[in-house]
């Protein structure tokens, strides 16, 4: 196994520099994602996602919401980026994700919050929506690397990351936290209007296990390294939880850590589509739990 944190052994070879090269070389013909729109970002053009070459925060801050194995009781210290590659109809968090709200960065100050965070305590530093300024977040967790950031990073990505951008972040990042959304390319187009989502979602967890392997805890509990694994129980069965579960448990491990959540609620534009215009019953999730059980999968998040 790699030295812990993962980063800290490419910072000691120079290999972290050389990342932040490879990085902007993406962005100049940008691949990061499902999309592979291959925009040149290093100027003001904007990609499918919105968003140019510099990275765009939110907010930030201590989260005592996440998975127990991250939040601690300290909290998971949460980096909230604006923008997304997803154009969920129902999107939970739209005012984050569909607008330009939040403070244009340099990584500089991307590294100056995840040092922040870490001051206060936080358990690791968790990047929320990174898909689309991977390059920019690279940079600065060089900066920060070089000044004593040592707690872990977490990689927390609706799941439509490409194969590029996992490979460059390889050895560098320690818990992997992707969405698996859908199991139904149609439905997926339908609901968020991303192209070929499963296959391309598929291959991202598929490279997300391969480098860091099935999640680790120390003797506090806490998220070492490793992969968790987020799915969304939506209305009338459209997530397609029995295939997924089928597919981490047959294709990835069965000791694969899953989430299995429950909160959906309407939002953004759920209402315009009438399959999506309610609660997820009790009933379906029972179903949905019976299903991950039924698969083989035996870590669940509580």
């Amino acid at each position: 196994m790699s030295s812990f944190p993962a980063y800290l052994e490419l910072l000691k070879s120079g290999e972290l520099s050389e990342r932040v090269r490879r990085g902007q070389e993406l962005l100049a013909e940008c691949i990061s994602c499902g999309w592979a729109c291959k925009v040149d970002r290093r100027s003001e053009a904007k990609g499918v996602c919105r968003m140019n070459g510099r990275a765009r925060i939110h907010s930030y801050g201590p989260h005592l919401g996440e998975e127990n194995p991250l939040r601690g009781w300290m909290g998971s210290g949460t980096i909230f980026f604006s923008r997304c590659n997803l154009k969920c109809q129902y999107c939970q968090n739209a005012d984050i994700s569909r607008a330009d709200h939040g403070e244009e960065v340099q990584p500089e100050q991307i590294a100056e919050i995840m040092l922040e965070l870490q001051a206060y305590g936080c358990h690791n530093i968790n990047f929320v929506s990174p898909t689309h300024v991977v390059p920019q977040i690279i940079a600065g967790i060089t900066i920060a690397a070089q000044v004593g950031l040592h707690i872990p990073l977490v990689y927390n990505t609706g799941g439509y990351d490409s194969l590029d951008v996992l490979q460059l972040l390889d050895g560098m990042i320690d818990i992997y936290m992707p969405d698996m959304k859908y199991a139904n390319a149609q439905t997926a187009l339908k609901y968020s209007k991303i192209p070929h989502y499963p296959e391309t979602n598929q291959a991202a967890v598929r490279e997300m296990h391969r480098q860091v392997g099935d999640l680790i805890l120390d003797e506090n509990n806490l998220a070492r390294r490793g992969l968790i694994v987020r799915h969304l129980v939506l209305p009338n069965g459209l997530a397609g939880t029995e295939k997924i579960a089928n597919f981490l448990a047959q294709e990835i491990s069965p000791n694969t850590y899953f989430n299995l959540m429950d909160q959906y609620h309407p939002a953004y534009l759920a209402k315009q589509y009438p399959q999506l215009d309610r609660l997820v019953t009790r009933e379906e999730y029972r179903h949905a739990q019976e299903y991950t059980r039924q698969a083989g999968l035996h870590r669940l998040a509580d």
